[in-house]
């Protein structure tokens, strides 16, 4: 968007210097003094952001650390948990048309989700139990007005304060790139405190007859099969804001559009997650687990398929925009045509 300039700016000659009537940049000791000050408290608050979310991550991964401190093989279901969510980022990542974008950005993106997880852990644990806690609607009201809009505002703010900022973020389609890594981020600090937890608990309570390697297989398997979904939600959030960086006179409102998106799509899932199955289980001759399995899958595809059409039409449009660009081929009988002047 073009700078807006004052009447005085317009009307005068560029030669002239309005330094301090209708332009500015830091020239003097005091303007200096408040260029640095603006930085430093401008760097500073993110520095801040950064140190409190590190520290409670920290404190999240301190069970998970001590399982995997006494039994090194939980890790391995850390890292299984997230194998969909893995394949599926990296098919959003290859669905990118315009250029690879630099690993460390998409590193620092996925890292900074792991870190801004520890808010929306925070609020979900506050705030909603003050949600919940209303009769009747307070679970529905917990999925739709704290989960789905506050993880997907985190994720997309571990776009937005990194890789958003980056040259390298040149295209629409590079929003859902990123916002998939961040979804990838999210899922995998997510599964690795609900794997912890499970087998913590099931270790308290020796009495159930259930292993800890038994409780981590089935608890992984069932979050690897919720991981795809965050990084379908935010990469539906991360292509609006694809859209907002391009057009910036509207760039709030299609942030907003997105979040409100994949926020729906995500406190819908959470809701029905636990109602549908058991009402197929009843109708169709299956188990609740295959039920459960068809599900989840079933509800995926369509949120994914969503997320597909957005993709596939930008690509479409940018191999014809390309195609138009390329330059018109030359004869092969280059030597019969007149010398170019």
């Amino acid at each position: 968007m073009q700078r807006r300039r004052d009447p005085v700016e317009r009307a005068a000659d560029e030669s002239e210097d309005l330094y301090d009537i209708s332009t500015w940049e830091p020239r003097s000791v005091t303007d200096r003094l408040a260029y640095s000050v603006y930085n430093g408290l401008n760097y500073g608050l993110r520095a801040i952001v950064l140190i409190v979310a590190t520290a409670i991550t920290l404190f999240v991964l301190v069970q998970p650390a001590v399982l995997v401190s006494e039994d090194p093989s939980i890790a391995v279901f850390f890292g299984l948990s997230i194998i969909p969510a893995a394949i599926l980022a990296a098919f959003i990542w290859y669905s990118d048309i315009t250029t690879n974008e630099p690993l460390g950005v998409l590193v620092a993106t996925f890292v900074l989700a792991v870190l801004f997880t520890a808010f929306a852990a925070l609020v979900n644990s506050t705030v909603g139990l003050w949600v919940r806690a209303i009769p009747g609607i307070g679970t529905i009201l917990f999925f739709y007005l704290i989960v789905g809009p506050v993880e997907e505002t985190v994720k997309l703010l571990a776009v937005r304060v990194f890789a958003y900022r980056r040259d390298t973020f040149d295209a629409v389609i590079v929003g859902a790139v990123y916002g998939a890594v961040a979804g990838l981020g999210f899922a995998a600090i997510e599964n690795a405190t609900y794997i912890a937890s499970t087998v913590a608990e099931i270790q308290a309570q020796p009495q159930t007859g259930l292993g800890p390697t038994a409780a981590a297989t089935s608890i992984t398997a069932l979050r690897a099969l919720v991981g795809p979904g965050h990084v379908i939600y935010s990469a539906i959030a991360g292509y609006y804001l694809g859209l907002a960086k391009f057009n910036p006179k509207y760039a709030g409102p299609l942030v907003v559009k997105g979040l409100l998106i994949a926020a729906f799509i995500h406190a819908t899932y959470n809701v029905t997650v636990g109602i549908v199955p058991d009402l197929i289980a009843a109708v169709l001759p299956v188990g609740f687990g295959l039920a459960f399995l068809g599900y989840v899958i079933a509800y995926n595809l369509g949120a994914g398929y969503f997320l597909y059409r957005k993709l596939s039409r930008y690509r479409r449009h940018y191999r014809d925009v390309r195609d138009d660009m390329a330059p018109a081929p030359r004869s092969e009988l280059t030597e019969f045509e007149p010398p170019q002047r």
